[in-house]
C-alpha cells in the first residue's frame, strides 16, 4: 500500500464514521438498571467526581478515547480536543500514528502536548505493526510524539481483514508483546477497536504483562461496517460482521473477573464502546470499570470547537453527577460498589 493512501484512508474513515449508519451493536447497558435512592442523604453541590488516573488527578472518571490520526482534519479534531481536555481536567488519547512514523511530516497532526500540558496523553498505535517492521524504535518514536504517560496497542483483527489494504498476520504477538512491554518506558494499555475483549484475551494480556485494559466493545463505532463501506463489493461482509463482537458490559465483566482472579488492585478496565451518557458512564464504574472511553460524540463536538468538547463534557458530568445522586454516593469509590439490577429484556 502507498504511504498516502493512509492519508485517504483516514478521511474515509471519519466520514463514513460520522454518518448515521455506523453505530450498531448492543452495549449491554440497557440490561442493567441502578436501584433508586429516594434519600440520599447528600449534597450533590458536594459530590466528587475525580479519580486517579497514570498518577494524575482527573476531574471525571471518563476520558477521551483514541480517534482520528494521519490527515488534516485530524489536526483540528486533536487540537479542540486537547484544549478542552486541559480545561477540564480529563485525560485524551489520540489516533493511530502509524503513519506519522511512516512519514515523519505528520508527526504535527498529533501536537496535542502544547494545548494539553497537565493531563494524561495516551499514545496509539497497533500491535499488528509488531509484525510488520515496528519495534522499540519505532514505539518510543510515537511516545515521544505526544509527550505520551502511556502507549495504547489497540487490536482490531476483523476491522484489518474487511479493510481494503488491511493487515493480515496477526501471529506471535503475543509472544512479542511479552518480550518489548519491560522495555517500553511507559505503562501499556491493550484495547480493542469496537468488537470487545474477552476473558481469555484479557487473561492471557496480563500474563504477557498488561495491567491496563480497554474493553472497547460492541454497540459503538462499528469498523466492521466502515471498512465494508469502503470495499467496492464487500458492503455485504461489513454488514454481516457489524454485529460481531462481546457487549461492552459483558467484556467489563469479562475483565473485572480477571482481576479479581488475580487479586490485584493495580489492574485498571477502562469500560469503552457505545458509552454515549453519564447513566453509561456510571453504569461502567460499577459494572468494573475504573473510567469510561468515548469517541465518536467527542469527534463530532471537536469538528465544530474546542468550546462544543467542553460543552459536552459539562453535560456529562452533570448526567453523571444526577445518578450518583440518584443512587445515593457522593464520590467514585463509593459508585463502584453501587449495586446494577440485571434487567431481563426478552
Amino acid at each position: 500500500m502507498a504511504k498516502s493512501d493512509i492519508i485517504e484512508r483516514k478521511k474515509e474513515h471519519l466520514k463514513i464514521a460520522l454518518s448515521p449508519f455506523s453505530q450498531t451493536g448492543d452495549t449491554g447497558f440497557s440490561r442493567y438498571r441502578f436501584l433508586h435512592n429516594a434519600l440520599p442523604e447528600i449534597d450533590y453541590d458536594k459530590i466528587d467526581t475525580s479519580v486517579k488516573f497514570l498518577g494524575k488527578k482527573v476531574s471525571y472518571p471518563f476520558f477521551i478515547s483514541c480517534m482520528t490520526g494521519g490527515m488534516e482534519k485530524g489536526a483540528l479534531i486533536n487540537r479542540n480536543l486537547a484544549k478542552a481536555a486541559e480545561k477540564k481536567g480529563i485525560a485524551l488519547g489520540v489516533g493511530s500514528q502509524r503513519a506519522a512514523v511512516e512519514r515523519p511530516k505528520l508527526q504535527r497532526l498529533f501536537e496535542v502536548r502544547k494545548y494539553a500540558p497537565n493531563v494524561p496523553v495516551m499514545a496509539n498505535v497497533g500491535l499488528v505493526q509488531l509484525n510488520y517492521g515496528f519495534g522499540l524504535k519505532e514505539i518510543n518514536t510515537i511516545i515521544n510524539m505526544v509527550s505520551a504517560d502511556v502507549l495504547v496497542f489497540h487490536l482490531n483483527p476483523v476491522q484489518e481483514l474487511i479493510q481494503p489494504e488491511g493487515d493480515r498476520n496477526f501471529s506471535g504477538l503475543e509472544k512479542k508483546l511479552e518480550n518489548i512491554i519491560d522495555k517500553i518506558k511507559v505503562p501499556v494499555i491493550v484495547k480493542e477497536v469496537g468488537f470487545g475483549l474477552s476473558e481469555d484475551s484479557v487473561r492471557r494480556l496480563y500474563n504477557a504483562g498488561v495491567r491496563i485494559f480497554d474493553t472497547a466493545g460492541l454497540g459503538g463505532t462499528n469498523w466492521a461496517y466502515i471498512e465494508g463501506r469502503r470495499r467496492e463489493g464487500y458492503q455485504s461482509l461489513g454488514e454481516l460482521f457489524s454485529d460481531w463482537g462481546i457487549s461492552t458490559t459483558d467484556s467489563i465483566l469479562a475483565a473485572k473477573k480477571v482481576k479479581d482472579e488475580k487479586k490485584n488492585k493495580e489492574m485498571i478496565i477502562l469500560g469503552s464502546g457505545g458509552v454515549r451518557s453519564g447513566i453509561d458512564i456510571a453504569k461502567c464504574i460499577a459494572l468494573g470499570a475504573d473510567l469510561a472511553g468515548i469517541a465518536l460524540p467527542f469527534a463530532r463536538a471537536a469538528l465544530i470547537s474546542s468550546k462544543a468538547v467542553e460543552e459536552l463534557i459539562e453535560q456529562l458530568a452533570t448526567q453523571l453527577k444526577i445518578s450518583m445522586m440518584g443512587v445515593g454516593v457522593n464520590n467514585i469509590s463509593k459508585l463502584k460498589r453501587s449495586p446494577l439490577v440485571a434487567i431481563n429484556n426478552c
